[in-house]
């Protein structure tokens, strides 16, 4: 969809109109009020300038004389002293007779017409040309501002060309499908109507940040060819109370006008949140969501206005934003699978030039885990660096080096190891390679490599499945803490000393030891008991225990028994192999990386 912007130019036309006027007014209107300002002078000076023939016009009064310069560019009077010789003397002089010569201006009567009028008319011009564009922007619909003013600050997308289409979200299948039936109804409600269903008011998108909620909105909109109110739930959000409710009654205002149309509310979860009713809430929060309740429930479901929203905090909306009546569907937009990762680089990879034999499902594999906009991420960093290698194409190796970047950071090159150091961090990638090679049920080893990242990571060892998993059973946990204990077991068995290089591993083998017992029920002591709940599920998963203390006293035991246990398996594994150990480690420490494949031929050949 193309965003529409105010259109600038008419106020630029006002202003340079009105500028116009003001110099026209100045020059014709008030001339005389500009240059006619008399000059007192005394008898003396009339006097020379009449010797000097200085005298233009002049006005002989009882009282006094008003005469201008030679030029007519001043006008000055002076006292009558009677002079019988005056007129002759005037008459040889070359000055002229007027009946009346024009006094000055007064002062009220001067900064009327030079400043009050020009205002007057300025403000009178600027209601005409606002009045022409308002009728311009309402009888075209190519050209809508929504807000004059910017009242609520909401972009709107109109209908374009150039718009997202369903073709450009991929990974997605079963939202598109879900969203298909909203497109459906607003190029067909007759044939909805006529067997009495009504279009759903609201639906809600759910997932975690990048999977492309908003992107799928925008998809509805150009599917449908209808205008795309776009707007973020910070944005109701105000400092004085009843600006925020003001906003979504603008909102809901405008897209009435302009239905049928799609309303989008990103991060609704901004002015949705649960209201507690404590004293000395926030205010202005409440009175928005309580205005956003009203408005939902003021439409007609059949008159072509349809909310979306996006959210990745839905366990913390009120509920009586998520019941039926207004937002009527609850659409998952979760991490793409393995196809739809495929899905998603290709169409990224099409917007760049990539050389023949790309191997897009490689990539996926790589990436497991990885939303959208980390995919789109993936290629243009792919791109990049192909251009700093002085390719003109993206080649395979670009790509899986993209892919180590966005999950370990760049290498850091300027970062040098010493011998020690470098040596025990080859025994250490090592440990974990080997202990997963050595088990059933591990994924494959693809890449291990001791360059330091600027993750921190002073080597890594990269496992991929051959496919997408979606359960684990409680062999392959205890087989991933044990490839994760892998490396200390690696530095006691050859070192006999410990490094703080295990701190990651140690972290995730403990997260996954603890949730098999407090929320998987793998242990025979509880069985299927939960122990533990999750929060925010799409933003990182935070856990919170919900049992007594005594319980989890013996949750930890059991966590460390797990751990402990796997540690010592993964150190005979390690005792069994030793020399493999050290050969790759030796491998390793020389070559700096080591492919899958390099891996296993040094591991499967024969002493």
């Amino acid at each position: 969809m193309q965003e529409v912007k105010p259109d600038k130019k008419p106020m630029y036309m006002f202003w340079l109109i009105a500028l116009v006027v003001l110099c026209i007014l100045n020059m014709v209107v008030f001339p005389a009020a500009v240059n006619s300002r008399v000059k007192e002078v005394d008898y003396g000076t009339f006097m020379t300038m009449m010797d000097d023939k200085n005298i233009g016009d002049v006005t002989i009064d009882t009282d006094e004389i008003v005469f201008t310069d030679k030029a007519g560019t001043q006008i000055y009077k002076t006292g009558n002293l009677n002079d019988p010789n005056l007129v002759d003397r005037l008459f040889e002089s070359g000055a002229s007779f007027n009946k009346e010569i024009v006094k000055q201006m007064s002062p009220l009567t001067y900064y009327f017409l030079s400043l009050v009028v020009p205002i007057l008319i300025m403000v009178a011009l600027s209601r005409w040309v606002s009045k022409k564009m308002a009728d311009k922007l309402g009888s075209n619909p190519t050209m809508m501002q929504f807000g004059m003013g910017g009242n609520n600050g909401a972009k709107i997308y109109v209908k374009s060309d150039t718009g997202i289409k369903f073709k450009d979200v991929a990974g997605e299948e079963e939202a598109k499908e879900l969203l298909q039936e909203i497109v459906d109804y607003l190029h067909n409600p007759q044939k909805y109507t006529e067997i009495g269903a009504s279009l759903p008011k609201g639906a809600l998108l759910v997932g975690p940040p990048g999977t492309g909620k908003t992107l799928l909105a925008k998809a509805v909109a150009g599917e449908a060819d209808v205008p795309f109110f776009s707007i973020s739930g910070s944005e109701f959000v105000q400092m004085f109370v009843g600006m925020g409710a003001a906003k979504v009654r603008d909102l809901f205002k405008q897209a009435k006008e302009k239905a049928p149309c799609i309303v989008f509310i990103d991060e609704i979860d901004t002015i949705g949140k649960k209201r507690d009713g404590q004293i000395g809430g926030n205010d202005e929060r409440e009175q928005t969501l309580n205005q956003l309740l009203t408005e939902m429930d003021g439409f007609d479901g059949n008159n072509g206005v349809v909310i979306l929203a996006a959210t990745n905090r839905p366990e913390s909306l009120d509920p009586a934003l998520l019941r039926p009546g207004r937002f009527d569907r609850r659409i998952p937009v979760e991490l793409p699978d393995l196809q739809g990762r495929i899905d998603i680089l290709k169409v990224h990879g099409a917007k760049i030039k990539t050389a023949n034999g790309v191997d897009y499902s490689e990539i996926a594999r790589a990436a497991a885990g990885a939303s959208g906009a980390e995919l789109a991420n993936i290629i243009n960093e792919a791109a990049l660096r192909a251009v700093r290698m002085g390719r003109r194409k993206v080649e395979q190796q670009d790509l899986m080096e993209s892919v180590e970047v966005v999950i370990a950071g760049y290498q850091k090159k300027n970062k040098i190891l010493s011998d020690k150091e470098k040596l025990i961090v080859s025994y250490h990638e090592v440990g974990h390679a080997l202990v997963a090679a050595l088990q059933t049920n591990s994924a494959p080893v693809q890449k291990i490599t001791i360059i330091p990242r600027t993750s921190g990571a002073l080597g890594y060892t990269m496992q991929v499945d051959e496919g997408e998993h979606y359960l684990m059973s409680k062999t392959e946990i205890e087989n991933k803490i044990a490839t994760f204990t892998g490396g200390r077991a690696a530095e006691e068995i050859i070192f006999k000393e410990i490094t703080t290089g295990a701190s990651n591993d140690i972290e995730q083998a403990t997260k996954l030891a603890k949730a098999m017992v407090s929320r998987f029920g793998m242990t025979d002591k509880f069985g299927m008991v939960a122990m533990e709940t999750m929060n925010n599920q799409y933003l990182g998963g935070d856990t919170s225990l919900t049992c007594s203390a005594e319980t989890q006293t013996k949750i930890d035991e059991m966590v460390v028994n797990i751990v402990e246990t796997q540690h010592d398996k993964a150190k005979k594994l390690l005792e069994d192999n030793i020399m493999k150990l050290h050969e790759i480690s030796k491998y390793l420490y020389e070559n700096e990386t080591i492919t899958g494949e390099e891996f296993m031929q040094i591991l499967s050949k024969k002493d």
